[in-house]
């Protein structure tokens, strides 16, 4: 299957920056298409993959701090999905599941991709062309979000950019609502002490 090209030159703010509001399709909606799929309808997941593209870019995006690093994201965890559908329990929404998987592969990747920067020979770091980073309403905030750990910033992107709820956040997390109020606190509040900081630099 041929899944759509990723933009990688679309410019995506982090935290501060408006997303598109409208609402996800219906729970049933998403399974509709989930069982069209296994049963051998390809267009079904085509479907899918439009439909949570955006937000599922949006997470990786704002996690990794990267559009190209996001996009290659984008294209392993709809083929992580798409692997794994047929494991999907109906019980919950498809939204939840895809944005589970989402953040925790854009995580992983955010922490290689530390590992990675720590451990290349220094020559080698230098030699290497840096991608181009987008440009923001408040450069400040990419500074901020930068110091944040990926957990910290997937958080925030959840909350303030795909606006979900706490329940919503906490199934994704796979924790409960009290621990995902909890961790989004205190994410808060180091992204505001690293705001400031950034201020008096």
């Amino acid at each position: 299957m041929t899944l759509p090209e990723t933009n990688t030159s679309e410019n995506v703010p982090v935290v501060s920056a408006a997303l598109d509001r409208t609402k996800s399709p219906s729970f049933d909606e998403d399974v509709l298409l989930v069982d069209r799929f296994l049963a051998g309808d390809q267009g079904a997941f085509e479907q899918l993959y439009a439909r949570y593209h955006d937000k599922v870019f949006a997470i990786a995006r704002g996690v990794l701090l990267d559009q190209e690093e996001a996009a290659d994201a984008v294209q392993e965890i709809f083929t992580l999905v798409l692997r794994n559908l047929v494991r999907f329990d109906k019980r919950s929404r498809f939204s939840t599941w895809l944005f589970r998987v989402a953040v925790n592969r854009s995580i992983q990747q955010a922490r290689r991709a530390r590992f990675k920067y720590k451990h290349v020979e220094l020559t080698e770091a230098n030699d290497r062309v840096q991608p181009e980073e987008p440009e923001y309403a408040d450069p400040k905030v990419h500074t901020a979000m930068q110091k944040l750990s990926p957990n910290d910033r997937a958080l925030l992107v959840l909350f303030y950019w795909d606006e979900l709820s706490l329940n919503e956040i906490a199934e994704s997390l796979a924790c409960n609502v009290n621990a995902a109020k909890t961790r989004l606190y205190r994410a808060r509040e180091r992204f505001r002490l690293f705001y400031d900081e950034v201020e008096d630099e």
